[in-house]
């Protein structure tokens, strides 16, 4: 397939912080290759504010519209958010399509969702995103060819009228309503089988599904672009000390992600506030790093999640060019997803986090309470199993939650 020749176009204002501009211009980058184009030229302009009316200045504007001509450009990437009026002016004044970072990400979203739900929450967000935009779309929407841009619902004609849209939009609504009830039951299951919860969070290919596989012994989708995991898969893991727990993979988080797309995963994302641990997957190897934490801890907080106890895992070690690493968040640990006794070595970090939170207890189980003696190995820290052959039992200590059933059975310090 042949590739779309891509124009970036980005306005540095004034005011903005020149690292985060850089770093999501760079992100925008990767944004359209994941989404299958290729960048021929990035222009950015220095500004107070955005121009209300073109996004750019004159002089820009007639700069880019030759750049378009002569490497004929197929489309045309704004760093920002546009207005409906915007993107007209911008089409017009250009002759091809324009994008901006949110539809962009839309697309992209459009493009990995695999399962119903995904697919449903992707085309929410899409229109939602399209309805106040609708008057601005011109001719553009009666496009049912292929390419940037034109995935998910934009392949059937959504110029039909805008009570066609907010038909939809409900009727998506609707559906999702039955989905996220679902997995809420079975969220509440999981609750009231006691089972610990640990979910996996990061900035998007900061290396979570393929931690994940190598943990669960799965195979989910890991890739080397942006997004390559939308839908949240949970699998069963045994923490070194035997206790079983369930694990997550959940979507990666990014830069000033679209708002109807957070509204739109809201179920999807309410996996990681509704976990009793996070892990927090850091690419240690990129040079956005510090930029890309601040982004997943803004996040956690709109998400109520941030007051989960956390360990924050510096992936890809192996890639980490030049002089040590300088870790900046705390509890963590440096590892390579690739390396067996890395992984070991963060779930012993993991449980011992968990033992300074948990209660410490001794109990003395008789052999016959064989249902007691597996229970306590599943659901709570063992630090010691001993057999008291006087008085014909079992001695062990261990770490349990303040609010687990067990806590009832056993003595505590």
């Amino acid at each position: 397939m042949t590739q779309e020749k891509v124009l970036v176009i980005a306005v540095n204002q004034t005011k903005q912080d020149d690292t985060r501009f850089q770093s999501s211009l760079h992100e925008l980058v990767s944004l359209c290759k994941t989404a299958g184009g290729t960048v021929e030229e990035v222009i950015t302009q220095k500004r107070d504010r955005i121009h209300p009316a073109t996004y750019m200045g004159e002089g820009k504007l007639q700069e880019i519209r030759e750049i378009v001509e002569d490497k004929d450009i197929d489309i045309v990437v704004a760093n920002n958010e546009l207005a409906a009026g915007q993107i007209r002016n911008l089409s017009d004044e250009f002759g091809v399509r324009v994008l901006d970072r949110s539809q962009l990400i839309l697309d992209i979203f459009a493009m990995r969702a695999q399962t119903k739900e995904g697919k449903l929450q992707v085309e929410l967000a899409q229109l939602e995103y399209l309805l106040p935009r609708l008057h601005g779309q011109g001719t553009q929407l009666s496009r049912l060819g292929a390419g940037i841009g034109t995935r998910g619902p934009g392949e059937t004609k959504l110029e039909t009228d805008r009570r066609h849209i907010e038909r939809r939009i409900y009727d998506i609504k609707r559906r999702l309503q039955l989905v996220v009830k679902q997995r809420s039951q079975y969220r509440q299951r999981r609750k009231a089988n006691d089972v610990f919860q640990i979910a996996i969070v990061g900035y998007t290919n900061a290396g979570k599904s393929t931690l994940f596989n190598r943990l669960t012994k799965s195979s989910s989708l890991e890739e080397d672009q942006l997004f390559a995991t939308l839908d949240p898969l949970t699998r069963r893991v045994k923490l070194p000390s035997d206790m079983i727990c369930l694990i997550t993979d959940t979507v990666g988080f990014i830069q000033d992600l679209p708002t109807a797309l957070i509204a739109a995963f809201k179920s999807t994302l309410e996996e990681v506030a509704e976990a009793d641990f996070l892990l927090h997957v850091v690419d240690a190897s990129d040079s956005d790093l510090n930029q890309q934490q601040k982004t997943v801890q803004k996040l956690l907080e709109e998400l109520n999640a941030n007051h989960i106890p956390m360990l924050t895992v510096y992936n890809k070690k192996d890639l980490i060019q030049g002089e040590d690493f300088i870790a900046n968040q705390f509890p963590n640990v440096l590892v390579s997803a690739y390396d067996e006794n890395d992984l070991q070595h963060m779930m012993l970090q993991v449980e011992s986090i968990l033992k300074e939170e948990w209660n410490f207890y001794t109990t003395h189980v008789h052999p016959e309470k064989g249902d007691l003696l597996y229970r306590l190995k599943t659901e709570t820290l063992i630090t010691n199993r001993e057999f008291n052959e006087d008085k014909e039992e079992y001695v062990v200590q261990g770490f349990v939650r303040h609010n687990h059933p067990l806590n009832r059975l056993v003595e505590g310090k």
